[in-house]
């Protein structure tokens, strides 16, 4: 009697063991995943503040735009480039990589578009009576740094999009 009471304990016990043990894995990787959709949260948050950041310093390159400023367009539009520095910089986990990727991407297209936009007034502002602006090239230029600008705010907004796929 005695012995089949110690092997009904032993198994008990032994269950319990093999359920504790399951419930510990369950629970790791519950941790796991917790961990990592904190991580994405932590990222997103950043990538947000980086775009609230960057919309508040193209909104003063347009002001410079506006008044004609050239010298005021670069200095805006390098303040803008620090905030896309930001954004390449961020740490990324490790499932947002083709996220980060996105942005980077939108970010080049973005620097190249201001700098062209910058290089292309800087040529009319500088133009003379002896070397005056070619205006028959003005269109095509416009058009093409429009085009950069529009496919770096696509790549930006693929970003978006992935991030948003993901969560």
């Amino acid at each position: 009697m005695k012995r089949s009471m110690l092997i009904k304990v032993v198994g008990v016990v032994c269950a319990a063991a093999v359920m504790v043990a399951a419930l510990a894995g369950c629970a790791s990787q519950e941790s796991a995943a917790t961990k990592q959709q904190a991580e994405n949260r932590q990222y997103m948050t950043q990538v947000n503040q980086v775009m609230e950041d960057l919309k508040s310093r193209l909104s003063s390159f347009t002001d410079a735009v506006s008044r004609g400023d050239v010298v005021g367009m670069r200095m805006q539009a390098d303040n803008a480039f620090k905030a896309l520095d930001e954004l390449d910089k961020l740490t990324v986990p490790d499932d947002l990589k083709d996220v980060q990727q996105e942005y980077v991407d939108g970010s080049s297209k973005l620097k190249d578009a201001l700098n062209s936009y910058i290089e292309l007034y800087t040529e009319i502002d500088s133009a003379t009576e002896a070397q005056p602006f070619d205006y028959s090239t003005y269109d095509q230029r416009i058009a093409d740094i429009k085009s950069a600008y529009d496919e770096g705010i696509g790549k930006l907004q693929s970003g978006d999009n992935k991030a948003t796929e993901k969560n």
